[in-house]
């Protein structure tokens, strides 16, 4: 089961009122020959598209229009997640964090060598937003109209983010 963590809004960061962020710590073995593709693949059998290659920003972050997912395909990473006072953790080769919509994320340092890999639910354009005041009122409602995806992008339509995030949304 992967971890889960929430996060108040801290005034900046709106973070996620409702659903977790989840960790699968050593969720893939990344292919020795191309690591980012062992997570390009496995996202987008679960329907997790618009994949890129790349690192995490440096400074705090968040998308309003879309959840994601981000593997890390090579090397690790030292991330705050949930903005200014939030949980930082180190994810290394292997691990996959979902990010739901409003959910902060900053690099706070990660090896040279770092290849991350994100997507999005079907696809789903996404926004940057740095929690600067004359976005809250729109983030707010964006937050709000991001619909559940339909599949955990690793595990399928019945995976441990489906169940978390129904339970979550149930209550």
């Amino acid at each position: 089961m992967p971890e889960q963590h929430r996060f108040a809004d801290n005034c900046r960061i709106p973070n996620n009122p409702r659903l977790p962020l989840l960790v699968y710590r050593g969720a893939l073995e990344p292919d020795a020959s191309d690591p980012a593709a062992t997570f390009e693949d496995a996202f987008a059998r679960n329907s997790w598209r618009g994949a890129w290659r790349d690192g995490i920003y440096g400074f705090h972050h968040y998308h309003s229009t879309s959840h994601e997912v981000l593997g890390i395909a090579r090397g690790s990473v030292q991330v705050r997640l949930g903005g200014e006072g939030g949980l930082a953790t180190r994810l290394e080769a292997g691990d996959v964090v979902v990010i739901p919509a409003g959910v902060g994320h900053k690099n706070e340092g990660s090896t040279p060598d770092l290849l991350v890999v994100g997507a999005y639910p079907d696809g789903r354009d996404w926004d940057l937003c740095r929690g600067e005041p004359g976005e809250r009122p729109r983030v707010l409602e964006n937050i709000a109209a991001v619909p559940l995806p339909t599949t955990d992008p690793l595990h399928g339509p019945e995976g441990p983010l489906v169940v978390a995030w129904r339970q979550a949304t149930a209550a």
